[in-house]
């Protein structure tokens, strides 16, 4: 039997370039199919979004957890879990430019901080953000950015201590949007606690709000929400 080089090395890479062609379709790291339907009936509608609210798991919960809050200012939540900013900026375009609403208010950071999708310094955290901010204000969309919640633990990646990291993207974004006037919302310096972490009355996991922390940042998010 004799050795055919050139055929194994045809097989090899035939093999792996239907390898990489199944997981280009199987895969969709920004998840656009999370809000496709529900992308679809906003476009369908005569109607656009006050606003559409722009994150993770925090803003994803907070629907879940206060839908009310939701409908009553025709605000529409377009949080996925686990997202970092990377994945919001690819998807940017579907989940928000093309509903065109009125205003985008952003909560992103927390996962990049957390490293879901491995190291990331904050400048390029930052970079993601204003990325975003510029995609909107390129459309007429005017900007809401929200400060992270605090974070002293994530209990998913534990070790990290994120805490002054958090404070330091804060600073980033704050600084970002009274420069450039930008309605800034600071969640974090009314629910921190003494270690910078968030109040444990207002979470169960030090991460993720529970109901009275919802309520909390709806206080300070429409206090400070300009019309």
């Amino acid at each position: 039997h004799i050795f055919d080089y050139k055929s194994e090395k045809m097989k090899i890479l035939t093999f792996i370039i239907l390898l990489f062609s199944t997981m280009s379709h199987a895969q969709d790291f920004a998840n656009f199919g999370k809000y496709q339907k529900q992308n679809q009936e906003i476009k369908s509608k005569s109607t656009t979004p006050n606003s559409i609210l722009m994150g993770d798991s925090i803003t994803e919960g907070w629907f879940a957890t206060d839908p009310d809050f939701f409908t009553k200012n025709n605000f529409v939540g377009r949080g996925i879990s686990g997202q970092v900013t990377s994945q919001m900026l690819l998807r940017f375009r579907e989940d928000v430019i093309l509903l065109k609403p009125k205003r985008v208010i952003i909560l992103a950071g927390t996962n990049d901080i957390a490293e879901n999708q491995g190291p990331i310094s904050l400048d390029k955290i930052f970079g993601n953000i204003v990325s975003m901010v510029e995609l909107a204000k390129a459309n007429h969309i005017k900007v809401v950015l929200c400060s992270v919640l605090p974070a002293y633990n994530f209990g998913w990646r534990p070790g990290m201590k994120p805490a002054e990291k958090v404070i330091a993207l804060n600073k980033m974004i704050a600084d970002y949007a009274k420069k450039n006037k930008i309605t800034h919302i600071d969640y974090h310096s009314e629910m921190k606690d003494s270690q910078n972490g968030l109040d444990k009355m207002y979470t169960e996991d030090e991460i993720h709000p529970n109901q009275l922390g919802y309520e909390k940042m709806e206080e300070i998010l429409m206090k400070n929400l300009k019309s």
